[in-house]
């Protein structure tokens, strides 16, 4: 259980520090074409479709927009960036995968569940220590220095 407590936490710190994984265009409508330097236009996305980055390229993003998917150069879109906000993760049809030391069952909670209050990660550790401890003092106790 705290292997998978500790992926979905890896999982969510990687998701906040990921790039931008959409576009948008500067100035107007944008033509995605075919070929990554030009060529033929598949089709045109307009000033306000948001454009999700498929692969990123040299000078120019592998983009998925409404009206279709295509190679648009990066001097004419803008990144833009997810306004924070809810930073909870939907497990909604993906299937959870994972493997323990000891063969046990393992059952992700939805929230609406009725004997399910949560977890609180959040600790202040400072109510379990009794007293202070010098280093030195702890050095001395155990023949370190």
């Amino acid at each position: 259980m705290k292997k998978i407590l500790f992926s979905v936490l890896v999982l969510l710190v990687a998701v906040s520090f990921a790039a931008p994984s959409s576009v948008k265009s500067k100035r107007g409508d944008v033509d995605l074409t075919k070929e990554k330097g030009g060529g033929s236009v598949v089709c045109t996305a307009g000033f306000n479709d948001d454009m999700k980055i498929l692969k990123d390229g040299d000078d120019a993003v592998l983009v998925k927009a409404p009206c279709g998917q295509g190679w648009v150069a990066k001097s004419s879109v803008e990144y833009v960036v997810a306004a924070a906000g809810d930073k909870s993760l939907k497990l909604e049809g993906v299937d959870v995968v994972g493997w323990l030391d000891n063969p046990s069952a393992v059952f992700v909670l939805e929230q609406d569940a009725a004997d399910f209050d949560g977890v609180n990660i959040d600790r202040d550790f400072k109510e379990y220590l009794q007293h202070t401890m010098d280093r030195e003092q702890v050095e001395m106790r155990n023949n370190e220095n």
